[in-house]
Formats: structure tokens, sequence, C-alpha cells
């Protein structure tokens, strides 16, 4: 056989199966979400001053974002690409030491109460346990 097969699979590799397709899909929409949420909190932190002005405009950060989204919207729908998933996983891994952090070691500095911290673990969990039945085609 000419093509390549993936390791460990019987399908020439760059295809998805019917259920990893269903499971992209899902993971596209649940970033979506995960993204839709995250632009709120940056305009209600932003309502409230708690946005940073030393980072540049709120507008800019928002579209960014928006961008972002998108692409990684694109990325898992349209191209039904596992390895977006797989590194939008790892990069969505590395906020959880910060929530954690927020959540359940805050110091008396911490200008958002511990409840937003769980929340967004909650939510981050979530968006990472479907990127990885997506990535993994668990």
């Amino acid at each position: 056989m000419s093509e390549l097969l993936e390791a460990g699979g019987d399908r020439p590799a760059g295809r998805v199966t019917t259920a990893q397709r269903r499971k992209l899909r899902q993971a596209a929409f649940v970033y979506l979400h995960y993204g839709i949420l995250y632009q709120s909190v940056v305009v209600v932190l932003a309502q409230r001053g708690l946005a940073s002005p030393e980072r540049g405009p709120v507008w800019l950060w928002l579209l960014i974002g928006v961008l972002i989204v998108a692409m990684v919207f694109w990325a898992l729908w349209f191209r039904e690409s596992v390895w977006t998933a797989r590194i939008i996983w790892a990069v969505h891994s590395l906020r959880v030491p910060t929530l954690l952090g927020g959540a359940f070691f805050a110091d008396a500095a911490q200008r958002l109460p511990s409840s937003f911290y769980i929340t967004a673990l909650l939510v981050v969990l979530v968006n990472l346990w479907m990127l990885a039945r997506a990535g993994w085609d668990l």
C-alpha cells in the first residue's frame, strides 16, 4: 500500500472516521462556546476596570480572540484537523495550574473571587475533555 498508515491504525494517514469527525465537530462547538465565554469575561473585566491597560487596548485583544476562535473552529470543523485539537489541548492544559492556584490557594492580593477560578477551571476541563476526545479519538 503506497499510502502511509497512522501509527496503530488501519486507515490512511490524514483521514478521519465518521465517529472522529463527529467528535471534531463537537469539539469545534465546545471551543466556540469557550471562546464566547472567554470574550465575555474580557468585556466584563474591562467594564469593571480589571483589565490591565499596560497590555494594550481591550478592543485589540477582543479582535485577536475572535480571530483565534474562528481559526480553531475552522480547523476543527472544516479541516478536521486532529493535530489542531491536540495542540490546542496542550496549550490549554497550561492554564490548569494558574486556575488551581486562584481557586484553592488564593492570596490576599487576588482581585477576583475563588469562585471565578473554580468556574473557569470547570470550563477549561470540559474544553480539554472534548479536545482530547477529538484529537485522540477517545
